[in-house]
């Protein structure tokens, strides 16, 4: 129930990026109120984070517009390695067939509008030209301060009161500072050139290139990275900046930021297009004329996370958490991730249908998972992918984000004994898994079909013989999480469609289920609106699931 102060918004998210628009959509698909503000007049024109890990289309599947995604996406095929000029080597992003989507490149402007047009499905929209002032937070609530053209009686100031305050705020994120959390870490020496621009050469379609000049000594002295952008021959660019004109922006600005943090996008004006040539020029494993620049910058690489992610009732994600190098497209796809994690909770805790403690599971739960993708992408960085020891198979589904997981998090319950490793257990994410049927449709279903645009979806799989049972197990379930769980049973193997049984029944007619979750007997699965299993309990699961339900739910 939600307490009796009147607040003029649920939640106010700061930075309308990939991270804030993330956030704000999934507050309002489980109906909390949101204001969302950006300092910024318009989107920008750049294509800065443009990887998108499989992991990240799932919970854009989840929350309803991976169709848009995959509409205005190209696929990422693989990378090809050039050492001074010379083909050494060509890898491939191939995934285990069960994954159901694989690598993607977006513009973020394009990531960006995606998330505007969903969340404006919602009636919500950027309020543009609105910066953070200032903030302060007591037990019912934050107070926050906004510069904005339409600020009280002309004077550009707002005053909001909200019941919780996020920021996805970036690299200088006026939030993080607010709260005086630490930012520790360091900065790179080097810099980099980035352009958004068309390429004539005839390399394969899909395929980010990567090419290294080596020294007499084999030490690598120079370097590219095309990674490829929708539409014909274009590529976002990457290289070292060149001597003299890295020596004429460091008089520009020599600290790199007003607060110290050296990361992101520099000030003034970007390469020109002939300072791009040069360097294909040099490194190009083809003869190739660049041409079409849209945009092209200079950029400094950080590696920092913060000491905790929240306090009280103010939070943090994406850039205003964590930076680090962009080596294999980690750190926009981190903080969607971040961003999905919170706002379920937010929504509950708004709602007063949270544990007390459910909050602090955001930090004991995202913040590992930043630390890992910091010291890995800086490892990477320095000396390759080479870095890690992993097989290559388990080093493409990390990269992919789907080996992230809570297992051991405060609120994960129970794996039932014996369970094979190698199986989801609670605290994993959910697998997908096709061939689902139903009573009436003619087609068979995916797992994630069943699961979309929906919250807490508990899942009891037994056999058709046992179905009233689980209907028991579905209503005790229910009176421990009222108004906010929803219940399907799925019946193992093929067969009649099984009669009405006062819930939704799937049948696993071609034991997909059954292969991928490792399961025989009954069993429940409860699957958590950001899709990673809540809890995986033998039933009858009784007291164990009101148990951990009770972790989750206020009573």
């Amino acid at each position: 129930m939600r307490d009796s102060e009147d607040h003029s918004t649920d939640v106010l998210v700061v930075g309308a990026g990939p991270v804030g628009l993330t956030a704000a959509a999934e507050l309002r698909r489980h109906g909390a109120t949101v204001r969302i503000v950006d300092r910024l007049p318009a989107r920008l024109p750049y294509a800065k984070a443009v990887g998108i890990q499989p992991r990240t289309l799932e919970v854009w599947d989840r929350m309803g517009l991976v169709r848009e995604a995959l509409e205005a996406a190209t696929p990422m095929r693989g990378q090809l390695l050039y050492v001074n000029g010379a083909e050494a080597g060509r890898f491939e992003l191939t995934l285990p067939p069960e994954v159901p989507y694989g690598f993607a490149a977006l513009p973020q402007y394009e990531t960006e509008r995606i998330l505007e047009d969903h969340l404006a499905r919602f009636g919500t929209r950027i309020e543009r030209r609105t910066e953070l002032v200032s903030f302060r937070q007591d037990e019912t609530g934050v107070t926050a301060r906004l510069n904005s053209p339409a600020g009280a009686a002309g004077t550009g100031t707002e005053e909001v009161r909200c019941r919780y305050l996020v920021g996805c705020d970036g690299a200088h994120s006026a939030v993080r500072k607010g709260l005086g959390l630490s930012f520790e870490g360091g900065a790179f020496p080097e810099e980099y050139m980035l352009g958004d621009l068309q390429v004539d050469w005839d390399l394969p379609a899909g395929y980010g290139v990567r090419s290294l000049h080596r020294g007499e000594d084999g030490a690598v002295d120079d370097g590219l990275v095309c990674i490829p952008l929708p539409g014909e021959g274009r590529y976002r660019v990457s290289m070292t900046v060149p001597p003299e004109l890295s020596a004429a922006r460091k008089a520009q600005d020599e600290a790199g930021g007003a607060d110290g943090v050296a990361h992101g996008l520099e000030r003034g004006e970007g390469p020109a297009l002939s300072d791009l040539q040069a360097v294909l020029d040099r490194l190009s494993p083809r003869p190739v004329t660049a041409y079409g620049l849209r945009w092209s910058s200079v950029f400094r690489i950080s590696h920092r996370l913060v000491d905790r992610y929240g306090e009280g009732r103010v939070f943090v994600a994406g850039d205003a958490a964590h930076i680090h190098p962009p080596t294999g497209a980690q750190g926009m796809n981190t903080g969607i991730q971040d961003a999905c994690n919170l706002a379920w909770k937010l929504a509950l805790a708004v709602e007063g249908a949270a544990h007390p403690r459910l909050l602090a599971s955001y930090d004991a739960e995202r913040r590992p998972v930043g630390e890992e993708v910091v010291g890995r992408t800086v490892r990477h960085a320095a000396e390759g992918v080479q870095a890690d020891p992993e097989d290559p198979a388990t080093l493409l589904l990390r990269e992919a984000q789907l080996l992230v997981g809570y297992r051991g998090s405060p609120i994960v319950e129970g794996t039932e004994p014996g369970v094979d490793g190698a199986f989801p257990r609670a605290g994993d994410r959910a697998p997908d898994c096709g061939g689902l049927t139903g009573r009436i449709a003619a087609y068979p279903s995916r797992l994630y079909d069943v699961l979309r645009d929906r919250g807490h979806v508990l899942l009891l799989y037994g056999n058709a013989e046992g179905i009233s049972g689980l209907r028991e197990h579905a209503d005790r379930a229910q009176r421990s999480a009222p108004g906010w769980l929803e219940v399907c049973a799925l019946v193992a193997g093929d067969g009649a469609p099984v009669e009405e049984a006062g819930l939704p029944v799937y049948r696993d007619a071609r034991g997909e289920f059954a292969l991928r979750y490792g399961v025989g007997s009954p069993t429940a699965f409860l699957v958590r609106p950001d899709g990673y299993l809540g809890a995986r309990l033998p039933l009858p699961a009784g007291d164990r699931l009101a148990a951990h339900l009770a972790t989750v739910f206020r009573g």
